[in-house]
């Protein structure tokens, strides 16, 4: 890679880690070294309650966290760390006549697509539905379910995510409904996505789409990251932690990695 961006956006599940995985050490240390170099922001469908166990545990304590920006539940929320804390820099959570209005059709289109009851999903997967303040999401086999039932229910059943997208779709037209993850439909306020997140991050931080990159594992034609092209930034396709771990490595020393994380 000849460019040489002046901050590094990526996506969480799928780029950094695999689906609500922890993030590993390895990518920890990557991330911090390339915090020295440049700003680096992560967007995620996931809420920040995720971030603080999948993401940052995994980051060294000397990382400097005044460079990271997070931005969870599709960038319907911002948190910069100031002051020793991470503090929201905006939040675009819903009041209750949304909320209730949501929830509505939630339950009115998985009764027409028939996925309120999906043959295998397992109680102790947890709900289908999790509000997250600023978005609520949908995950057709639960929040906790396994990654391996994840991607089945992916591989075998990726129509009917998106038959209940479309029915989501027609009874909230003023929302924003976006793919999430493997089996996730994530529900934000209209205009509210990660394209949204790229905006803001120039406003914060003075720095021009055209210096920046955005990494992410679903940037191909239906993929949920590819909302961030409509903003001129530009993107690097990769396919899974281990493809990102050698990218940031590249980026840093411009060689290529030996060792794998595989072998951690």
């Amino acid at each position: 890679m000849d460019f040489k961006p002046k901050l590094v956006a990526f996506d969480l599940d799928g780029t950094l880690a695999e689906s609500k995985q922890r993030v590993s050490a390895e990518m920890g240390e990557l991330l911090a070294r390339l915090i020295e170099v440049v700003p680096v922001a992560i967007m995620s469908g996931a809420s920040f309650k995720q971030f603080e166990t999948q993401l940052l545990p995994a980051l060294p304590l000397e990382t400097e966290y005044e460079r990271l920006y997070l931005f969870p539940d599709n960038a319907a929320m911002c948190f910069v760390h100031t002051g020793g804390r991470w503090q929201k820099r905006y939040d675009h959570s819903f009041n209750a006549a949304e909320r209730s209005r949501i929830m509505q059709a939630i339950k009115e289109a998985t009764e027409e697509t028939g996925l309120a009851n999906i043959p295998g999903r397992k109680k102790e997967w947890g709900e289908q539905v999790e509000d997250r303040g600023a978005q609520i999401a949908f995950s057709m086999l639960g929040q906790q379910a396994p990654l391996e039932a994840k991607q089945e229910q992916h591989r075998l059943h990726e129509d009917a995510r998106d038959k209940l997208r479309e029915a989501l779709t027609r009874r909230l037209p003023d929302f924003s409904v976006l793919e999430g993850g493997l089996t996730t439909l994530d529900i934000t306020k209209k205009g509210v996505s990660k394209a949204y997140g790229i905006r803001k991050l120039i406003e914060l931080t003075s720095i021009s789409v055209s210096e920046m990159l955005y990494v992410g594992d679903a940037l191909s034609e239906g993929g949920n990251d590819t909302v961030v092209i409509a903003t001129g930034i530009k993107t690097r396709q990769v396919f899974g932690p281990e493809e990102t771990a050698d990218m940031i490595h590249h980026l840093l020393t411009g060689t290529k990695r030996v060792v794998s994380m595989r072998q951690f």
